[in-house]
């Protein structure tokens, strides 16, 4: 146990920054610098080696970077962590890391677009076998891992579907089957949910989103297990994808508001879904906090907040989407997701704007919906100006 269990909104403000920095700073510094310099060559041979803790390149590791590695290990409660460009480069890097040809990998249907498509074109280019389970279908899913698999893939809640896995239940058959747990934690963070805590090996992010929370940087992070971590470090660095010391310096910065934004982000989405819920125009709210939701027992379980997004099907089709979307005055029509913000889109443009028609209507994502990130304004104007847009269909 470290010193921030169970206290996340402590460890979101000084995990990884303890100590004053340089010139007896309180704030980090960005490190710009490519490389690093040594007068003594043992020392420098030591550093490289690894031996001794130091820099040596940036596209391996940084001094600005190194902290925000160091916040979510402690925040999510992890052995290591290793940081991204992109969340899509925290996904793709931890599943090119652990899967390779004649390996199998089980996954969860729903899963974000970016996801999906590496389940469905790219990973069988590898040769690697994927198996695609219905998510609500544990049953299922624990039959599929039992014939063998590498790697058993999660993510929950979901996009944009907002369906919850059971991570404890799933954990653990992985598990006495010899498969490595990957649960991706985006739409949660460590404030509402700690996979680890719950089974998992390796969990991924997309800073872009909740951990960075203002939509001006992109990043991504995976925490888990030293040896699984080390493997996936050594391909980011082979590969490339690095996150820039200004990126991680402005995660760095949303993130100590987080416990805070993730608050506001509960409370909004709860106070939405509920109205959305006794709508007449609305054929389906998909929100794990209502309970109504198919799986809202695990997901109070293991969740301690059920997070700021949600999606909602209209009646009447696409067109009554539109109409919406259009009449909104609180929500910015655009991609992403956990900004301060409100966010507000249909699959079709964000979450799985990479899948055709056929594969979103495969994977259970209706053209009516519409996917909702709930910011951080007075939850009542979101209401109120749902309320409003509504009523012009």
């Amino acid at each position: 146990m470290n010193d921030y269990e169970n206290h996340t909104g402590t460890a979101s403000v000084w995990a990884g920054e303890e100590h004053l920095f340089a010139e007896n700073a309180i704030c980090l510094p960005v490190y710009n610098s490519v490389t690093f310099g040594y007068d003594d060559m043992d020392e420098w041979h030591q550093v490289g080696m690894g031996k001794k803790k130091g820099h040596i390149y940036s596209r391996n590791t940084n001094p600005t970077v190194r902290p925000l590695e160091e916040k979510i290990r402690l925040m999510d409660g992890g052995e290591e962590a290793t940081s991204f460009s992109t969340g899509m480069a925290a996904i793709s890097n931890t599943l090119f890391t652990l899967l390779g040809p004649g390996d199998r990998v089980v996954a969860i249907k729903d899963t974000y677009g970016g996801s999906n498509k590496i389940f469905i074109k790219f990973l069988p280019q590898m040769k690697v076998d994927v198996c695609m389970v219905d998510t609500s279908d544990f049953d299922a899913i624990e039959r599929e891992v039992k014939k063998g698999c590498k790697v058993l893939y999660l993510e929950t809640p979901t996009n944009p579907t907002l369906k919850i896995v059971d991570i404890e239940r799933l954990a653990k058959v992985a598990h006495e089957h010899g498969a490595i747990v990957v649960v991706d934690n985006t739409f949660a963070t460590p404030i509402n949910q700690r996979p680890i805590s719950l089974g998992a090996d390796v969990v991924v992010y997309s800073a872009t989103k909740y951990l960075n929370g203002h939509s001006d940087v992109m990043g991504g992070l995976a925490v888990g297990k030293k040896a699984l971590i080390d493997q996936i470090f050594h391909y980011r660095e082979i590969t490339g994808a690095t996150l820039h010391p200004q990126s991680a310096y402005m995660i760095l910065r949303g993130m100590k508001t987080l416990e805070l934004r993730i608050a506001r982000h509960n409370e909004n989405a709860m106070k939405v879904a509920t109205f959305l819920s006794q709508h007449p125009k609305v054929e389906q709210v998909f929100y794990p906090g209502l309970e109504t939701h198919l799986n809202h027992a695990i997901a109070k379980k293991q969740m301690r907040g059920f997070g700021g997004m949600l999606s909602f099907s209209l009646k009447g089709g696409f067109e009554n989407v539109v109409t919406v979307l259009e009449n909104l005055k609180y929500a910015h029509k655009a991609a992403s997701l956990g900004s301060v913000g409100t966010l507000v889109g249909p699959p079709r443009t964000t979450s799985h704007v990479e899948l055709t028609e056929q594969e979103r209507a495969n994977a259970g994502i209706p053209e009516s919906l519409i996917r909702y990130s709930a910011g951080i304004e007075n939850g009542d104007d979101l209401v109120a100006d749902l309320e409003q847009a509504l009523a012009k269909i």
